[in-house]
């Protein structure tokens, strides 16, 4: 069933069933009021009527035996009244007045009346007596506390339900103009919707999207939509990756304004206007070509498209180049160092050397096994555990010394706190490993380590022995795009990512050159401003 019809279905069939349930409800009220107020109606009038002195003189004449001349008076009364007949009875039930004279003197028909002459109180039954079924109102006509008569003042059920038939055609009118009203509604909004979605059901929608998706991430080439504000509708995987902002998901961006990452980019869309550009833009010290394409619909312009990549002039590609080839080059070596180690443990064990095989697998994985001890030990955080190892792993690689320092401690977070764990903690390792490796050729290069949450502080230190941080860029190291790196294949985007976390945290950083040569980097961030995110 399309979604069109489902909705047009269960709309119709709701409101059928609130339509027929409300329509009851009335009907049952309506019925019920009516038949309490003929009762109160009836009773009321009776009371009138036993206080009558005709009345009450004819109740008295009848019980000594006479026959009283009553049934005109009465009569003429229940003309002026709704009432369909009032009748008149002495204290053994024998009627006064009817409706139809021949019925007076006769003995009332009914059970309902002994209430009345016995016990003297007024109330209301539904019966059927020589008219018919009707509404019958009973009041004693009590004189010095001794009852003398009753009076009945009965509401055929026929007239009443004819009054009542009368009133549910106007409402059921009502009702009818209301559920035409519903199905007029539902058939615009069907329509509507039909128009909207241009006939394709949800399912169709949803696929399409998630094909789209898989084809921008797909392409290569960074792709970004902007909306006619220039805040981003779209961006595809490549685009955050030249970004540098790919440590958050997708959604973090979309309704973020482009001049957020690229002043000279939004300047450039602007200068788009509503024809192809292209033109060039940086991000933080990088330069990027961009193609500018504008979006248009029938309803006019609404947004641009722009598809961009790295300006690399050939002095840069030869860099890239030469990265990639020093970086296979530390991979084979390593490769060889590791065959070199396998060969040796190889030929004591054929030697027969096995206490020397050994202490010489002991000696390979002393060091190993102190750094897996202290984060098994120390690390609660499974994620921060899994990204010490890795990153110790990294600087196995890279010959640089690794500590975590033995005093360290970290309890367990939920992801959300624990995903931003892993960015500060990561981006400051990354930066230590690169500055102690460039500045291994004047000192040992070591990487030093302490994270603490006993107090009501989570304090991340990270130390290493990297020349420092120049002076001309020392207060601007947290803004986008701006390194103290080398090389420029790195973007300075790690510790302007941490800047952002420790403000989101409401926490604080602080980084100095100590009295060892060394570079500190320690953050402090309040664990109740952690746990409200938890």
């Amino acid at each position: 069933m399309k979604l069109k019809s489902h909705l047009a279905i269960s709309t119709i069939a709701t409101s059928s069933i609130i339509v027929i349930v409300v329509t009851t409800v009335i009907f049952f009220l309506l019925k019920n009021l009516y038949q309490e107020g003929l009762q109160n109606r009836g009773i009321e009038l009776a009371k009138v009527l036993a206080q009558d002195a005709r009345v009450i003189d004819a109740a008295k004449l009848s019980n000594r035996g006479g026959t009283p001349d009553l049934n005109h008076y009465i009569e003429h009364i229940r003309g002026q009244t709704s009432a369909s007949y009032i009748v008149v009875v002495n204290q053994n039930a024998i009627r006064l007045s009817h409706s139809d004279p021949q019925k007076v003197g006769h003995h009332f028909v009914g059970a309902d009346i002994e209430r009345a002459l016995s016990q003297g109180v007024a109330y209301s039954t539904v019966a059927k007596g020589s008219l018919g079924d009707a509404i019958r109102n009973f009041v004693p006509i009590i004189v010095n506390g001794q009852t003398i008569g009753a009076i009945c003042i009965g509401y055929l059920s026929e007239r009443a339900s004819a009054i009542l038939l009368e009133q549910y055609g106007h409402i059921g009118v009502m009702i009818a103009i209301v559920y035409l009203l519903t199905i007029s509604m539902v058939t615009l909004f069907v329509f509507k919707m039909k128009r909207t979605f241009l006939d394709y059901e949800p399912e169709y929608i949803v696929n399409k999207f998630s094909e789209h998706e898989l084809i921008l991430n797909s392409i290569r080439d960074a792709i970004i939509a902007v909306d006619t504000d220039l805040n981003i509708t779209t961006i595809n995987n490549s685009a955050m990756k030249l970004f540098a902002i790919n440590n958050y998901g997708r959604r973090d961006y979309v309704n973020q304004g482009i001049s957020r990452y690229s002043l000279s980019l939004s300047h450039l869309v602007i200068s788009a206007q509503q024809r192809f550009h292209q033109g060039e833009f940086t991000v933080g010290k990088f330069s990027f070509r961009a193609n500018i394409y504008p979006l248009q619909s029938s309803k006019g312009q609404i947004g641009h498209v722009i598809v961009f990549f790295p300006n690399l002039n050939q002095s840069q590609l030869e860099r890239e180049l030469v990265y990639l080839k020093n970086y296979s080059e530390l991979l084979r070596s390593k490769t060889h160092e590791y065959s070199n180690k396998l060969n040796t443990l190889s030929g004591m064990l054929q030697l027969g050397r096995h206490d020397e095989a050994i202490r010489f697998i002991q000696q390979e994985t002393d060091q190993y096994q102190s750094v897996i001890n202290a984060i098994v030990r120390n690390i609660s955080n499974s994620a921060v555990a899994g990204l010490l190892l890795a990153k110790f792993n990294k600087a196995n690689e890279m010959g640089v010394k690794y500590t975590l320092d033995q005093d360290s401690m970290l309890s367990n977070y939920g992801k959300t706190v624990s995903d931003k764990l892993v960015t500060i903690i990561g981006n400051l390792i990354d930066n230590a490993l690169l500055a102690a490796w460039q500045n291994r050729s004047q000192r040992e290069a070591e990487v030093y380590i302490y994270l603490s949450d006993r107090s009501r502080h989570l304090i991340i230190e990270v130390q290493d022995t990297g020349a420092g941080i120049d002076d001309a860029i020392f207060d601007h190291i947290l803004e986008f795009g701006v390194s103290s790196k080398q090389s420029d294949e790195q973007h300075g985007i790690g510790l302007y990512l941490v800047g952002q976390l420790v403000d989101y945290f409401e926490g604080t950083i602080d980084w100095e050159r100590t009295e060892q040569n060394t570079t500190l980097f320690s953050l402090y961030l309040d664990k109740k401003n952690i746990e409200q995110y938890d």
